[in-house]
């Protein structure tokens, strides 16, 4: 089971390495997990590397937070229109609640 990671529509493993693979969303997205924000920067692993074959190679993101906004930092990926994307930004409130769905969801799978 791999984690899909999204900003804007856009697949941020996908677009940043078509090698990768998003980590176990078990353990990205668990309480207090890693893409929880904290005041403190934080460096994740999100993504390894999947084709040929798992590797050592990871895709990293930064994860903190400012005010009521959570920001991702340090990507590299292209947006519709070919342009570089480097952060992203998301709403505390909407981007907890959406951590939280996925989380749950997860005690559906097996």
């Amino acid at each position: 089971m791999h984690a899909y990671l999204f900003a804007d529509g856009l697949d941020v493993v996908a677009r940043s390495d078509s090698r990768m693979a998003g980590l176990d969303p078990r353990r990205l997205l668990r309480p207090g997990g890693p893409l929880y924000p904290t005041d403190m920067p934080c460096k994740v692993d999100v993504a390894a590397q999947e084709q040929p074959e798992p590797g050592p190679n990871r895709l990293t993101i930064q994860v903190r937070l400012r005010g009521e906004t959570v920001i991702w930092s340090d990507l590299m990926y292209p947006d519709l229109d070919g342009r570089a994307i480097e952060e992203v930004r998301f709403r505390l409130g909407q981007y907890l609640g959406e951590v939280e769905r996925a989380y749950a969801a997860l005690k559906d799978q097996p």
